[in-house]
């Protein structure tokens, strides 16, 4: 009887995590559907490459410009400056607590650097507006400090949790065999860490890396708060931009309702979309390489 319940069990477990599988997709495919059924008005009427081409974006003007390209510049200036920012110290520090922090200072450390991942990102844009930004335009003589160089900052460091903790546990997995197989031929720690540890690690830390990018190009409110929203198309970090995600949160509540300016929110959202997915996938893929890694 006991045999026969363990195995009704198992097989009602294998069913409802079956059904939860399948649900998680069919909610991706429904998101990608209406996102691409909304879009396909806007197609009808503005040429999907004069769409990603364009160097104006002002569909409110006289005459109404839908052009992508300086969202999509600002977007990637302000997600390459957080990574700039993010990636030295988040492997330096992934390495730190793996490698160098003794396992009292590890305790306390790891988790409270996750707990910087729990810090709301309207908190974060509020720093922004009165300690980073007020910083950046006394230091460079400009009239306010609302610019992509405030929005990587801020971004690096909503980026970092994900980077330190996901590359952390990929240097710690390299093998101890490893390390002691250097050290036996004479390297030091740091040329050990440098040479052996980290290249061993690296599929482990790429994933990590492209995580915090897909955190970083998904953010909306750090960067709606920080970074000016100016739909210019941006020359350098000390210029306002308006990332793709501001653009949807400050125009999707005012835009009339089935209008051109509205499924044009819709068909940046798609790129959005394939954006923070490609930078997801390829996350993935080097997780999945570090992980047969190490299997084998």
């Amino acid at each position: 009887m006991q045999y026969k319940q363990r195995i009704f069990i198992d097989n009602l477990a294998k069913i409802i995590f079956k059904i939860t599988g399948f649900s998680v997709l069919f909610l991706l495919g429904g998101i990608f559907f209406m996102l691409m059924y909304n879009a396909a008005s806007f197609f009808l009427e503005i040429s999907p490459l004069d769409f990603i081409t364009g160097s104006e974006w002002n569909p409110t003007g006289k005459t109404p410009a839908y052009g992508l390209l300086p969202l999509i510049m600002s977007t990637t200036i302000v997600s390459v400056g957080a990574m700039l920012i993010a990636i030295p110290l988040g492997i330096g520090t992934a390495a730190f607590i793996s490698e160098y922090a003794s396992p009292k200072l590890k305790t306390v450390l790891k988790p409270t650097i996750e707990m910087l991942a729990a810090v709301p990102s309207v908190v974060i844009g509020f720093l922004g507006i009165v300690l980073v930004g007020p910083q950046i335009a006394e230091m460079n003589n400009l009239p306010n400090g609302l610019n992509a160089l405030n929005g990587a900052i801020l971004l690096a460091i909503m980026a970092l949790p994900t980077i330190i903790t996901i590359s952390e546990d990929a240097i710690h997995s390299v093998p101890q065999t490893y390390r002691e197989a250097s050290y036996g031929l004479g390297a030091s720690r740091w040329q050990t860490l440098r040479k052996v540890t980290i290249p061993a690690a690296a599929p482990g830390i790429i994933a990590a890396i492209m995580l915090g990018l897909g955190r970083a190009i998904g953010e909306t409110m750090t960067v709606l708060m920080a970074t000016g929203n100016a739909s210019v198309f941006p020359k350098g970090f000390f210029d306002s931009v308006k990332t793709i995600t501001a653009t949807i949160a400050i125009e999707m509540g005012e835009v009339p309702y089935q209008t051109t300016h509205y499924y044009a929110l819709f068909a940046i959202a798609i790129v959005l979309f394939f954006m923070t997915l490609a930078a997801n996938l390829v996350g993935e893929y080097f997780i999945n390489k570090f992980r047969k890694y190490h299997a084998a």
